[in-house]
């Protein structure tokens, strides 16, 4: 059952990455600043402010209350866990259903993907979708941040938002120690050795600390997405400096259950107890928690001796 958790898990960070070249144009500048309607956004077009949005995405949930948005949100998808206020349901984003979507008499639909050709099922409804793809940088995510509000209206508060987090990021990188030498690192998605490689979204928050990705050399050219799974003995021989682990509620994984991987002794991460838990949720998503995630990293070099 694991095996299958874990390869679904890097199967979905395959397909999202997919997703996210299908960037929609920005808004116009006129219309966001102003948060005046009508606005586009890409394909999408809103004459007003939208009042009963459903979102199939646990980012753009996130993203959606951050900026304000919550009290237009009546529906969200069943894996929008945060903020727990949410109003969730069992939409689902993966395999999402016109019907059900139309059931809730939607103005506004936000996805993380065009999964089964749903936008244009939803478009026959006339039924607005904006698809708000997987990130691969923190400038996606500001921009994706800008896209959400405005077309719900709320321009200021995305600008806000995107600053704050900008000067939060910054203050946290700058509080860790420079190195001399840069520290290796695995990334965990699955205890099957899925990993995500430095091209990636999780890729470019380790990236601000300057560390080197194990998963790199699994992955040279990209023909995997970002999210090889690795040889447990070419791991071994990488020998990271350190492990960061994202299955920890998927596959309840944690510091001890990897010291007990029979031949994993000798990885100085290890050895040297400089194995980390991350929330698996907040490190899936590229959402305003990231904040978070960049914190839990710097605070983890941070521990590690010079």
């Amino acid at each position: 059952m694991k095996r299958l958790l874990t390869a679904a898990i890097a199967a979905t960070a395959l397909f999202l990455t997919g997703c996210a070249s299908n960037e929609p144009e920005p808004a116009t500048a006129s219309s966001a600043a102003a948060g005046a309607y009508p606005v586009t956004v890409g394909a999408v077009t809103l004459n007003a402010q939208p009042a009963k949005i459903v979102s199939l995405s646990p980012t753009a949930t996130e993203m959606l209350y951050a900026i304000g948005a919550g009290p237009q949100v009546t529906a969200v998808d069943d894996q929008s866990t945060y903020p727990a206020d949410a109003p969730k349901t069992d939409l689902s984003g993966f395999k999402p259903n016109a019907e059900a979507i139309a059931a809730k008499d939607p103005d506004l639909v936000v996805l993380s993907n065009d999964s089964d050709g749903i936008v244009a099922q939803l478009g026959k409804l006339s039924i607005p979708a904006f698809v708000s793809p997987a990130a691969a940088t923190l400038d996606d995510t500001y921009r994706e941040i800008t896209e959400l509000g405005a077309l719900t209206g709320h321009p200021a508060e995305a600008k806000a938002l995107n600053e704050r987090m900008a000067a939060d990021i910054d203050t946290i990188v700058k509080s860790v120690p420079a190195r001399s030498k840069p520290l290796s690192y695995y990334y965990e998605l699955g205890p099957d050795l899925y990993s995500a490689t430095s091209k990636t979204f999780i890729g470019s928050v380790f990236n601000l600390f300057g560390m080197t990705n194990v998963a790199d050399a699994a992955d040279p050219d990209g023909k995997l997405g970002g999210y090889p799974q690795l040889a447990q003995e070419s791991l071994v021989q990488a020998n990271p400096d350190t492990i960061f682990l994202a299955d920890t509620k998927c596959c309840q994984q944690s510091p001890e259950t990897v010291k007990a991987r029979p031949g994993w002794s000798s990885i100085a991460a290890v050895g040297k107890g400089q194995i980390y838990a991350l929330d698996d949720d907040i490190a899936s998503r590229w959402g305003p928690r990231t904040v978070d995630l960049v914190k839990a990293v710097g605070d983890a070099v941070s521990k590690v001796p010079q």
